[in-house]
């Protein structure tokens, strides 16, 4: 790393003045990339020269820049007809130089930089755009939480803070990001990968050559662009190294984890976006790929992104107030406040999920026995003196009792690819529905625990009659799947079930519309996006992926098979037929998937598919099963 560079320009420095002097100091900085989000999740980069944006950074500033709404995704919005898209510059959050560690520039004899500019998107004078769906949820909670303290000051008083004191309303988030690092183009075996990591043999391990200097190199920089990285280990998954005929490593497979400092929600997105490409091009800088799939390798712990989400006052006096906290830790879990958001979590997580699992890929990674949340359920610990250490739980509560300001969420269901704006913000408005119901109700403290530990068909005023909320058991172990189904609500298993659950449930998609935060227009189009891309995906990457696995498990002619192999191959080829092979009077799975494809039939391609994964899943164990017999 060069001394003297500029990583970010703080929003006190981005008036047209204050960047002027900064930008002409730093001829470094070469290029100018308005960075929107879509509703995909997708963010916008160009290189503008930067001495258009110092010609009239005003026009940057203010929306002068545009895009075809057909280069990001926004269907029904931005459509061919109606596809003009306007760039707003975010004048509230940090701005980063992204350097080309790659492009020395001859002139400065520096990398050449490209200066990003978080952006709202705008179509017909609206922000139709993720970043601005995040600060419509903030905007909402820190306008309705003190109007509702103040109608209310009796809930306030029994949260020992007076509605007049309040100065402002925090909303902080972090994430942990888990990413899977390996050699290009070497493979380890899904055998070897699986009993590593039931061993335990690479959790919190030491790192060593080239990913030890990745590594270390991505904390350096993610401290240069201020994110306070507070941690970088090795997870769960991977494989012992070997070493090379020059001495280095090869055969790399294994899983880290990078974590950094909470920010308010807006930033603590934009952080991550930011943390990803910097994870990314560091260790491609040093001859390995990264990659951020919530599952890449089936049969093997997949990539989570634990999301922790706060809420504090700050007051006249300069203190700060975690709302969650409890007024006495000793005696009480959460305060009702910290109650009512809890609640309000598990109550509207049906439509919540919807934006936080929405991929093939997503819906890979959540499957039992993989620490991988399957089901609505809530840990807080099994008394107040015993921390919840409960991995399998969607939400669990953190706190500490010597530190109130700890106190916080997390919600374990996200991955690397979850489109942490939109997550963030429906939480936020689940959250809110939630605290609404608690100090309008006047509910206490242990009159919410109590209905958050209540049993099915037991009553409660705000969660539903039929269902369990609370498990400090594992709750792959304590219960069977008809049981998990049974006490917490079945989940959706494919895309399709996720957007459907937006319509299914009609009152929990109308608390994401609160405050217009997610106004009808953007939950249609964000719905359709991910079906588009659901469809796509499974046309023209899963069915052929599928057909290249299906040929490759053929017959293997020893002399010394036996009845028993040939009697498991014929197992093996009844199982690859039905999926692919088309006869007189039957068409394969696969044909029947194209066809539903074709008509869009939404509910039958996602029946299909998790057919599809089923019998892929056995047709492996069958082939699996019949080779290892053979010499």
């Amino acid at each position: 790393m060069y001394q003297n560079l500029v990583y970010l320009i703080k929003p006190e420095d981005h008036s047209p003045e204050r960047l002027k002097t900064i930008l002409t100091s730093h001829p470094e900085i070469r290029f100018v990339s308005l960075v929107g989000v879509d509703l995909g999740g997708n963010d916008t980069d160009e290189k503008i020269p930067i001495k258009l944006f110092l010609k009239d950074i005003n026009k940057f500033l203010k929306g002068g820049i545009q895009t075809d709404g057909s280069s990001v995704v926004l269907p029904h919005i931005a459509t061919l007809n109606d596809g003009k898209v306007d760039f707003e510059a975010d004048l509230n959050v940090n701005w980063y130089v992204d350097y080309n560690w790659e492009h020395i520039d001859p002139e400065t004899q520096l990398p050449v930089g490209t200066l990003r500019i978080p952006s709202f998107l705008i179509h017909s004078g609206e922000r139709i755009d993720s970043r601005s769906v995040l600060l419509r949820a903030m905007d909402r909670v820190q306008r309705l939480l003190p109007e509702l303290l103040r109608a209310f000051p009796e809930v306030a008083q029994a949260h020992g803070i007076h509605p007049d004191q309040i100065v402002e309303v925090i909303l902080t988030a972090a994430t942990e990001l888990e990413f899977w690092v390996k050699t290009p183009n070497e493979k380890a075996e899904i055998e070897q990968l699986t009993a590593s990591q039931v061993l335990q043999e690479q959790y919190w391990k030491r790192t060593k050559g080239v990913v030890r200097t990745a590594l270390e190199h991505s904390l350096m920089l993610l401290e240069q662009y201020g994110l306070e990285p507070e941690m970088g280990h090795k997870e769960v998954g991977g494989i012992k190294a070997q070493i090379g005929d020059g001495g280095g490593l090869t055969h790399i497979m294994e899983q880290l984890e990078i974590d950094w400092r909470f920010s308010n929600a807006l930033q603590a997105a934009d952080n991550e976006l930011l943390a990803r490409i910097i994870i990314k091009e560091t260790f491609r800088r040093h001859g390995l790929e990264v990659t951020f799939m919530a599952k890449p390798m089936e049969g093997v712990a997949g990539n989570g992104e634990h999301t922790h989400v706060g809420i504090s006052l700050r007051l006249k006096d300069g203190s700060i107030r975690n709302i969650f906290a409890p007024l006495d830790a000793n005696r009480e879990f959460l305060s009702p406040i910290g109650w009512g958001a809890l609640l309000g979590m598990l109550k509207n997580y049906e439509t919540i999920s919807a934006f936080i699992s929405a991929s093939n890929d997503a819906f890979n990674r959540l499957q039992p026995g993989f620490e991988a949340p399957v089901c609505i359920v809530a840990s807080v610990g099994h008394d107040v003196a015993t921390p919840s250490r409960n991995r399998t739980v969607l939400l669990g509560l953190i706190r500490d009792i010597d530190d109130p300001a700890a106190t916080r969420f997390e919600v374990r269901s996200p991955n690397p690819h979850t489109n942490t704006y939109l997550a963030l913000a429906a939480i936020y408005q689940g959250i809110m529905d939630g605290i609404v119901h608690v100090v309008k109700e006047g509910r206490t403290s242990a009159d919410l625990e109590r209905e958050f530990s209540k049993k099915p068909n037991e009553p409660g005023l705000y969660l539903e009659l039929h269902r369990a909320y609370r498990s400090e058991e594992d709750v792959f172990a304590a219960y069977s799947a008809e049981e998990r189904d049974q006490l917490f609500g079945r989940p959706p298993a494919t895309v399709w079930e996720a957007m459907e659950n937006l319509e299914k449930y009609a009152e929990k998609a109308a608390v994401l519309r609160q405050g217009e935060v997610f106004s009808g227009k953007i939950i249609r189009s964000y719905a359709q996006a991910m079906l588009n891309q659901w469809i796509t995906e499974l046309r023209d990457r899963i069915l052929p992926e599928n057909v290249e696995i299906i040929r490759s498990l053929t017959r293997l002619d020893t002399p010394d098979a036996s009845s028993i192999d040939e009697e498991r191959w014929n197992k093996v080829n009844t199982v690859r037929r039905e999926l692919m092979k088309d006869e007189f009077g039957r068409i394969s799975l696969f044909a029947q998937l194209r066809q539903a494809i074709e008509k869009h039939d939404y509910p039958e391609i996602s029946r299909l598919q998790q057919q599809m994964n089923a019998m892929m899943r056995e047709l492996k164990v069958l082939y699996n099963e019949y080779r290892r017999n053979l010499f």
